[in-house]
Order: structure tokens, then sequence, then C-alpha cells
């Protein structure tokens, strides 16, 4: 009985340290922590916004704080909505739904996680403006303090008003009237019931649920929102059928300053703040890579354009968006020839199926019924990658895909964040036909990967973000690699030429060297989609011209798109060191060589040059080293020719030269018989060479030897020839050019 009593005693007294330090604890984790009313309200200066130089920008969200709305003057559907979706027993508890909390606790037990949630209006009221999202035990011990404060504090309709006009909707609104007049057009107090159910459904993540993001995301949260409260008795079945058919809000223009920059700094907010655990609210504090003076630049050339218009320049190092500036928003469009360096030249280039010196032949082509086109109706013969590449011919590319392969050429695509549906997969693919395409960012940020030396990353708006001065976020995103140093030097290089003479040729006046691609999309009607994205290694800029409803446009992507990338490139060059427009620098595993011209043109291989090669006769090109040529010419050093043929007719022998025989040698001939031995002639190619003086009845041996700066080559003999009595002319009096013999 003793040893019971003694082990009660001891667990009494271990319960009790235990209780004794939690408590401790506890109040160690809470002391400093009380209720702040400041932090409950909403005002401009709880988001402040920093350009590329860390200097505070005034004014570029006019829309995005509004006065706190009355209870009075919010939509009871509103009220309604977000308490039966969030907190139905808001009005009856004391802050805490104990009753949820074992719910979510068996709930999340069961399936051995922590994805269901207990919070209430109240608990989420304090996590977004005095907390973070994280999941500690230390922030929940705050929040339930926090919570017991706020519910001593206020009525249940001053923190629900509270709730609903600092919350964050998503596009850069805070609080329910921004809500309203962003998503609407209308005051608070005159939301419908579906109006107020997309409202209350997209709060849990606006990335997600927007009606502009996501429409078939949004259509199934606010049915589901409509549904409780359908279920809660909240509205009728009418009512709840009538809301569930309305259709989806359409996009308004909310004249928000600097073309759609800060639209998509918010996009990228919300997606940070879900994937790093904080509010969209409280003291905000955003830092981007926004350059004010690039952007009114971008803005001053979108003045006077008759067509859709969208306009970017990254900064390559970090990835950063400097300026951004668009009439439609991040739309996805048809790529046209955009696609052509990542999705087959890269890669070819990658996997050593081809170098730029390679011949591909543009001909007259069938596959399975599908027949490419180029954009000029020619057909070019063989044609280097390199001038395929830099004149955007159609037919070698999707010959140059058919090589590759679909799937192995949608691998990089995939790692450059431009996936491919597998209902696209088609050989058109390689000229940019698609189902519905690419926005020009993700296709702009693309290309940063070959000004990277091949290594990736997504572009991106923020820098870091601060919430109530502590870092919430800090972009360290590392590139990956995609493809090596010397595919992306040989693609930069490549797409050099095509401003030098290719299709963006308008851009080779620039005093500094630049790579770049056009394209062009349209039907049989006209072009609609017309593109440039120009690069240098520390800028990449894209431009796109189109029309948002796939009106015709009168131009191509070599001609509008690309002037407008010169103009931006002149204005970075103003702005920016000198330094930082150096040329692409040639990595160590890629060499220049040169080649045999000649060979290359009459044969279409790739032949080193000979050492002794005079310049006209030799051409040179990058190669990654392991696919360097090893076969060489030595037609200089070892003059070598085919044999010419020989004729013996009427007394006459003829030597004929045939036209693969080549021009930039001398030839000897030389003529033998069993006396004699006599040089007919030396000089410059001849299509035939005649001997007349013949002798009869005799044998004749004749022989051409080729020779280049002095130096004999292998000397070709020809048949024997027997001349017969009676067929040899007469003797001129005086032979031919007598001073050779």
């Amino acid at each position: 009985m003793k040893r019971v009593k003694k082990i009660l005693l001891g667990v009494g007294i271990l319960a009790f340290v235990v209780c004794f330090a939690a408590a401790l604890y506890v109040f160690g984790v809470t002391a400093s922590v009380d209720l702040d009313e400041n932090k409950l309200l909403l005002h401009r200066l709880s988001t402040q916004i920093y350009d590329e130089d860390d200097r505070e920008l005034k004014n570029v969200l006019p829309s995005a704080y509004k006065e706190t709305v009355e209870f009075a003057n919010i939509s009871p559907y509103v009220k309604q909505a977000f308490v039966d979706t969030e907190d139905r027993r808001f009005f009856s508890h004391h802050g805490f739904d104990f009753k949820r909390m074992v719910k979510a606790v068996y709930k999340n037990a069961a399936s051995r996680s922590f994805k269901e949630g207990a919070s209430t209006i109240s608990q989420q009221l304090i996590k977004n403006t005095h907390l973070t999202h994280e999941k500690t035990l230390e922030r929940k011990l705050k929040e339930l303090k926090l919570t017991a404060q706020l519910e001593k504090t206020y009525s249940k309709e001053e923190i629900l008003e509270k709730y609903l006009n600092t919350i964050y909707f998503g596009h850069s609104c805070f609080g329910i009237q921004a809500a309203a007049e962003f998503y609407y057009g209308k005051a608070p107090d005159e939301l419908d019931l579906a109006d107020s159910a997309i409202l209350a459904g997209l709060v849990k993540s606006p990335n997600n649920y927007s009606p502009f993001k996501n429409e078939k995301n949004c259509q199934a949260r606010k049915t589901g929102v409509l549904k409780a409260m359908l279920d809660l008795g909240h509205i009728s079945k009418q009512q709840f059928t009538d809301a569930v058919n309305k259709p989806l809000p359409q996009k308004r223009d909310t004249q928000i300053k600097d073309g759609k920059y800060f639209d998509l700094l918010f996009d990228e907010v919300e997606i940070l703040s879900e994937k790093y655990a904080f509010p969209v609210n409280g003291k905000l504090q955003i830092y981007t890579y926004f350059s004010p003076t690039l952007q009114e630049k971008l803005a001053h050339l979108a003045k006077d354009t008759q067509t859709d218009q969208t306009m970017l320049a990254l900064d390559n190092k970090t990835g950063g968006v400097k300026g951004y500036y668009s009439s439609v928003g991040d739309i996805p469009r048809l790529p046209a020839s955009l696609i052509k360096p990542p999705l087959v030249y890269a890669p070819a280039l990658e996997l050593n199926l081809i170098t730029p010196a390679t011949p591909i032949l543009d001909e007259k082509i069938s596959f399975d019924g599908y027949s490419p086109q180029n954009y000029d109706e020619k057909y070019h013969g063989y044609v280097s990658a390199r001038e395929c590449l830099a004149k955007s011919l159609n037919i070698p590319c999707v010959k140059t895909l058919n090589t590759l392969g679909i799937e192995k050429a949608a691998t990089y695509m995939q790692k450059l964040h431009l996936p491919i549906n597998d209902e696209d997969k088609s050989l058109a693919l390689a000229l940019g036909g698609m189902k519905t395409g690419y926005p020009l960012r993700a296709l702009t940020s693309a290309y940063t990967a070959f000004a990277n030396g091949g290594e990736f990353q997504p572009s991106k708006f923020v820098r870091a973000v601060y919430l109530d001065g502590h870092c919430v976020y800090q972009d360290k995103q590392k590139k990956t690699r995609v493809f090596s140093d010397a595919t992306s030097f040989l693609i930069n290089d490549m797409l050099q030429t095509a401003t030098q003479n290719g299709t963006a040729k308008k851009l080779r006046s620039l005093p500094f060297p630049i790579a770049a691609k056009t394209g062009t999309a349209g039907t049989p009607l006209g072009n609609t989609d017309a593109y440039t994205i120009a690069y240098t290694p520390a800028y990449t800029v894209g431009v796109w011209f189109g029309n948002a409803n796939n009106e015709k446009i009168a131009c191509t992507g070599g001609g509008l798109p690309c002037e407008k990338a010169k103009d931006i490139f002149e204005y970075l060059y103003e702005l920016s060191p000198k330094n930082a427009f150096t040329g692409f620098q040639i990595p160590n595993s890629v060499q220049k060589v040169k080649l045999d011209k000649t060979e290359y043109y009459a044969t279409h291989n790739i032949v080193l040059a000979d050492d002794l090669s005079p310049s006209e006769y030799v051409f040179s090109e990058y190669f990654e080293k392991s696919s360097i040529p090893r076969e060489k010419s030595y037609k200089f050093s070892v003059p070598t020719i085919s044999p010419p043929t020989l004729q013996y007719q009427n007394g006459m022998v003829s030597i004929v030269f045939g036209e693969n025989i080549p021009s930039y040698y001398e030839y000897v001939i030389e003529r033998y018989d069993y006396d004699r031995h006599r040089t007919l002639y030396r000089g410059e190619r001849l299509n035939v060479f005649h001997d007349t003086n013949l002798e009869e009845n005799k044998k004749y041996v004749y022989t051409v030897t080729p020779v280049y700066n002095n130096k004999k080559g292998t000397t070709i003999v020809l048949p024997a020839v027997t001349t017969k009595a009676g067929e040899l002319p007469p003797p001129p009096i005086v032979t031919d050019e007598w001073w050779k013999y």
C-alpha cells in the first residue's frame, strides 16, 4: 500500500512539474504578444513596394486599398457566404470551435497529415494580421492568446467586419470594397449571391480560384460554397440553381499603372505566400526587380500601336523582370518559329545529331500526309543548319525534329517550363503548331538559358518579401542545367547570324553583339502573331504583337517587333555600363575550325581544310570539340584530281577535263613514247587539250599532273594511244604554241 502511495505521489509530482514547465513555456512564448488594434485596420501604408535599387514606389496600386466598409454596408450574402464556408458556428463560439478541432485532429490522424484545419474566422483574422502561417507550436500558442483577446475586445459583427476589410482577395485587392470593385464594378452592398459565393471561395487560394486565372476551379469552388449555404438552410433550392448557373465575371480593365507589371507581381506574391506560408496582410514590404525608367520606355513604345502588344526585359543573371508592359496580360499564344531553338535545334546539337555546319536538304517532302512549306514557298537545296535557323526555314526544322524525336524534344521543353501536351505532339510542333501555346514571358524566360550557358531559371518579379519587419521570402533560386555550355554557345552564335543576315537583321546596326529569333504565326487569311526575342549575355528582351481576339495584323516578326526590340536594347545600352554588352564568351568545350568549302558545296561533306588552302576555298565554323570532323582535305598540300578522259580520232588526241576537276590548280600535260618525253602544256585548267603533232605507228602515253604553288601532286597516267598509218593529219608549218615544246 505504501508502495502504491509512493508511486502515485511520484506521478503527481511529475505531472505537476510537467504542467508547471508547460505553463512557463506558454508564458514565455506569449508574454510579449498582445493584440495590436492598428493591425486590424487596412491602410495604404500596409504594403510598400520597392524597385531594383530599393527605392519605394509610390501610387503604383491606386485601387488596392479602400476605406473600411462598415458592417451594415456589406451585402448580407457576403456575410453569410463567409460564415457558412469558413466558420459556420462563428456566432455561437468564443473564438474557438472545439467540435471542429476534434474532427480535424481525427481526420489528420487518419490521413497522417495536417491537411485539415479548424481555424475560426477570429483565428484567421489574427493569423492574417499578426502572425505568419507557419505550422509551429509557438505560432499556435500566440494565436490562441491573441484570439482570446480579440473575442474579449470586439463583438462578432466587428470581428467579421474587420476580417472582410483586411482579407486579401487576390489581384492586389485588399478588403471587400477593393474586391467588389475589381471583380464586379460594384459596391460591397450590391454584391448578389453568386458574386458573394465566388469571393468567399477564392480567399482560400486566390491564385487557384480566381475566375480570371482558372474558370474551372472557380466554378467548382463557387458551387461548393453555395452547396454549404443550401445545406445549412440559408438559401433556397431555386437561389442555389440560379447562382450556380450565373456566368463567371469577365475581367475588367482596372487601369493599374505600368501595364500589368504589378498585376503579375501580386500573382507571384500569392504563389509565394502559399508556398512559404506567409499571409498577404499586415505590414508587407515587397522588393522587386522593377526599373521605373525602363518601364516608362516600354509604355512609350506601346503608344500609337494599333494592335495588342506585350514587351518585357529580363536580367539574365537574376531572372528578374526589369520591365513588363502588356495591353492584354500574360496570355498564351502560338509560339510560331520562336519554338525552333529550344525544341529542335538546341536538343539536336546537345545530342550531336547536328552541328551548325550540317547540310540539310530543303526539299519538297511529305510525312504521312503532312507537307510543311517554307515562308517563301520555295525550296533551297542543301542549306547549313546555321542558315536554316538564321533564315527560319521550315522544312529543314521539321526534318530535324523527325530525326530527333518528339518525345526527346519534349523533355527539354519540360526542363524549360514549357510543357507540351500529348495532343500537341506532332511534327507541326516544330513550326509552333499547338492548340494553346505559351505566354511571351515563359518563352522569353526559356531563351535566358542560352544566354546563361545552358542553365535555366524562371523569370520572377519578387526579390524579397518582409512581413512586419521579418523576411519571409528571399529569392535564392538556383539555375538548373538544361543544355551544355557548348550547345548554348552554338545556338547563340547561330542566332547572331540571324541578326546579321537572317530574319532579325533589323538589329544588326546595334553597336554590340546580339542574338535573336523572330516568329510569325497566322492563317491563310493573314498573320495573327509576330514575335522577336533578342538577347545579350546581360539581358533578354521579348516583344509580341497581335490581337487577343485573333484579328489579323499587318506585320511579321522581323518587322515591327524587331524594331521595338532594337529600341529597347538601345535604351538598355544607354542605361547600363558598357561592359554589360560584351559578346558571348567561347567555352573551352567549343573550337572554331576551318573547313573545305569546295568539298562542302560539291559533295555536301564536312571536311577539315588543308593547311595550305587559300582563304577563298575555306570557311570557318564552331564545333563542340567531340563533334569536330576527323576527315581532312590534302588537296593543296597533295594536289589530287580524278582522271580526265582521253579520246583518239582522226589522228588527234583529245584530253577532256570534267566539270568536277578543279580550276584552282595548274596542270602539266606530258607525253611519252619509246624515244622521247615532252611537256606539252603547263597552265590553268582547260576544257579540252588537243595534240595533233603525232607520228605514224607510234605508241604514246599521256600524263596529267596537278600543281599548286609549284608543288606537284599525284600524276594521272592516261590509257596508251597507238597511231595508225594514213590517219595522221599533215604536220603544220608552224606548230601552235611552239614555244611550249
